[in-house]
């Protein structure tokens, strides 16, 4: 075996160690990163060919972690792991991001990168390690790449940076973002923010970079070792290059020419493909069998310096827009009358029917990853449906382009809910319309939503998604502000940005192009809290402040604490009580210990409901107080008296001498029965046992001429339970171990 170490010191005391020639030697690449007790393997395998007719780059990163890397079963029935949570979808796609546009070009042969946690120790978060070691993997691999690469997390914890930090750290931090960077490049960038401002945001890119730089030049010399620094020879593009410049020579006017017309998406994608299919024409069909192809991608690529010359010499954008000019925007909400709050948001061509559910603690997320184990209060779930692109396509579930965008979005608006907030809230984004940007509507329609639902925000939250167009390594360049989809599909970059009126909330940007300076991103960032700033106007104009009340079919929550060792009365044998509060009021119940006590949350949509079932409980924590009158039911008839359960979950005896004035000498001459109603009066508590002692002749008047008879002289009843003892229920052993009546 011949295994090669090399270390990264982070400069806190931790170090990071990559290792190859261990383990997985059959993959093309694969390396072990450790931090700590954190353990990585990354795995990359790639096929020697490409299949005939790929025009793109076909790779798949899969980040999966093991639940005994943390010493955990899986749940479910089964006990072992199953599809990829979100966690691991998100921190797949982190990966992929950064990676997809560093192949060659011409490279299309089918790329697998597998990355698997097998170790962690719950405070190392591992998620920060995935671009490296895949980086690594192909580092020390012959797949053509052109990295290496890294990932870094920043978080800023009681205002000073810190790298990587741990689970501990980032619960405090005010900043929490990934960086993926070259050494030459930013790449990526992700993350949610307690309303920084730009310059902020900004230094910590830096400071990761910086980072990053280390981590490239380490892998640059594990590669040297491995002896990868020559890629393996591939062949996967066949180019016709007087076709090439046929088709630019008869297009690229005509396109050009729709590219400055300022029309419709539908419109002009109808006119670019009439271009094209008008270019066709001059081939047979067994001609367009060989051509068809090569055709279609010179076209894309006439397709694509055209709209980049509009931009760049003119100034003019596909639907005739300047470059800082915002798409009309038209806003409803109150949509629906079903959900608790709705609202429909519209940017141009994009829209965006956001909904808002209200719920009880009943409806928290179950959060069960490897390294979480937890519940969530406030869920936001993103849908992109085929027909909001008029595509004639079957939907199949969700996608990771659906959670993802969908987490961008979460991370916006959740900083501005308060966090004692009693609703459990979810949030549905169903974009009925996409031409760039979907993501931002979402923020946009979800934060309308939130206050058509009566939800306090902190603040309204917009978002809004920048472009770029560049050339000469930035020298010459275009910001776009609220791009559309061809911008993005064609452009240099995709900066998207969330924010209130004080401060920036989430970012994601994706950089498809070497050479981006700071200053195009300070300029970026500048021109988007423009555009912010602008649409945040809108949602102001729309909906100024929450709805003063909840709708009417909303719930309503009351909550009340009691002390923990009410909680199983309350609940009752086998939830018994509880579930029959419910049953009997409408209202919906919970109750768990926080801090030592009971935390009771009760939810309806009528105040009576829960009025009863306050009502109810309560009676149920109340404490007996001697002298005081209760309402009960006999709960069972002994031979020496009732036993009656005069409060909820609290039974007395009311012995037979206690029942009337008169002399009873059995219980049914009082005519009292199982199940009947009767009022009492709680006379005495034994200060030893707890047990209530009631009395009804104590609330009935006295006859005229009453004399007491002498107990003394009473025989004693069948079974020895003689005059005032009570029962069974209230004997007692003396000293001497003798039972006393």
């Amino acid at each position: 075996m011949n295994v090669i170490n090399k270390t990264i010191d982070l400069g806190d005391g931790r170090t990071i160690t990559i290792e190859t020639g261990k383990l997985a030697k059959q993959a093309d690449g694969s390396v072990t990163v450790r931090m700590g007790n954190t353990v990585l393997l990354a795995t990359v395998c790639g096929a020697k060919e490409a299949v005939p007719g790929t025009d793109f780059m076909p790779l798949q990163v899969d980040y999966k972690e093991k639940f005994s890397a943390f010493g955990r079963f899986p749940g479910g029935f089964t006990r072992r792991e199953g599809k990829a949570s979100d966690y691991e979808v998100l921190t797949s796609r982190l990966v992929d991001r950064v990676l997809r546009p560093l192949f060659p070009d011409n490279y299309h042969a089918e790329v697998f990168v597998n990355i698997i946690l097998f170790s962690a120790d719950g405070e190392d978060i591992p998620d920060a390690l995935a671009g490296l070691a895949a980086s690594a993997a192909l580092a020390v691999s012959d797949i053509p790449f052109n990295g290496p690469i890294s990932e870094v997390r920043v978080a800023r914890v009681d205002g000073r940076y810190v790298l990587n930090p741990t689970f501990t750290q980032l619960e405090k931090a005010d900043m929490d973002i990934m960086v993926g960077a070259t050494a030459e490049n930013i790449m990526m960038v992700e993350g949610e923010m307690d309303e920084v401002q730009e310059s902020e945001m900004l230094e910590a890119i830096k400071i990761a970079h910086e980072a990053i730089k280390q981590h490239c030049q380490v892998q640059a010399e594990l590669m040297e070792a491995c002896g990868k620094t020559v890629k393996r020879e591939y062949n996967h593009e066949e180019n016709d290059e007087e076709l090439r410049a046929a088709v630019r020579k008869d297009c690229y006017d005509k396109v050009y020419a729709v590219a400055v017309s300022g029309s419709g998406k539908q419109e002009r994608s109808g006119a670019f493909a009439a271009v094209k299919e008008e270019f066709k024409t001059q081939y047979t069909e067994e001609e367009l069998e060989t051509k068809g192809a090569l055709i279609d991608r010179y076209y894309h690529e006439v397709e694509k310096e055209a709209m980049r010359r509009a931009i760049l010499d003119e100034g003019k954008r596909l639907d005739g827009r300047k470059t800082t000019e915002i798409r009309p925007i038209w806003i409803e909400t109150d949509y629906l009358p079903g959900p608790h709050g709705a609202a429909v948001f519209t940017r141009g061509e994009t829209q965006s029917l956001s909904t808002v559910t209200l719920g009880t603690k009943n409806d928290e997320k179950i959060v069960d990853d490897v390294l979480d184990h937890g519940k969530a209060r406030f869920l936001l779930h993103y849908n992109f449906p085929p027909f909001s692109t008029g595509e004639a396509r079957p939907q199949r579930g969700v996608g990771r382009r659906e959670i993802g965008h969908g987490n961008l979005a979460h991370r916006a608006l959740k900083r501005m809910i308060p966090d004692n907030y009693p609703y459990v809230i979810r949030i549905v984004s169903d974009i009925l319309e996409s031409n760039g940007s979907s993501s931002m509507a979402t923020v946009c329609a979800g934060t309308l939503a939130l206050l058509d639902a009566g939800v306090p925000l902190h603040k309204p939250v917009s978002g809004i998604a920048m472009g770029l167009i560049s050339e000469n390594k930035g020298t010459n360049y275009a910001i776009l502000s609220d791009i559309l989809g061809d911008e993005d599909h064609l452009g240099d970059m995709d900066f998207k940005v969330t924010g209130t009126k004080d401060g920036i909330t989430a970012t994601q940007m994706d950089i498809k192009v070497d050479g981006l300076s700071y200053e195009i991103l300070e300029n970026a960032l500048a021109q988007a809290k423009e555009g912010r700033m602008h649409i945040l106007g809108k949602i102001n104009d729309a909906m100024p402040a929450p709805r003063a009340e909840l709708k009417p079919h909303a719930p309503r929550i009351e909550t009340m604490t009691v002390g923990k060792e009410f909680i199983g009365a309350i609940i009752g044998p086998g939830g018994k009580i509880i579930q029959g509060i419910q049953e009997k009021t409408g209202a919906v119940i919970s109750i768990e210990e926080i801090n030592n006590e009971g935390v009771i949350e009760i939810s309806a949509t009528n105040k009576e409901s829960i009025d009863a079932a306050l009502k109810a409980i309560k009676a149920i924590v109340a404490i007996p107080e001697i002298g005081e009158i209760y309402e009960g039911k006999i709960s069972s008839v002994m031979p020496y008296g009732a036993f009656v359960e005069f409060m909820s979950g609290k039974d007395g005896l009311l012995h037979i001498s206690e029942m009337d004035w008169k002399r009873l000498e059995r219980v049914e001459e009082s005519g009292l029965k199982e199940g009947d109603t009767i009022t009492v009066k709680l006379v005495d508590i034994d200060p030893k046992t707890g047990k209530f002692k009631l009395s009804r002749k104590a609330l009935l008047s006295k006859p005229e001429g009453y004399v007491e008879s002498d107990r003394s002289q009473r025989p004693p009843r069948p079974g020895g339970g003689g005059g005032g003892g009570g029962g069974n229920r209230n004997r007692e052993r003396d000293g001497g171990g003798r039972r006393n009546w």
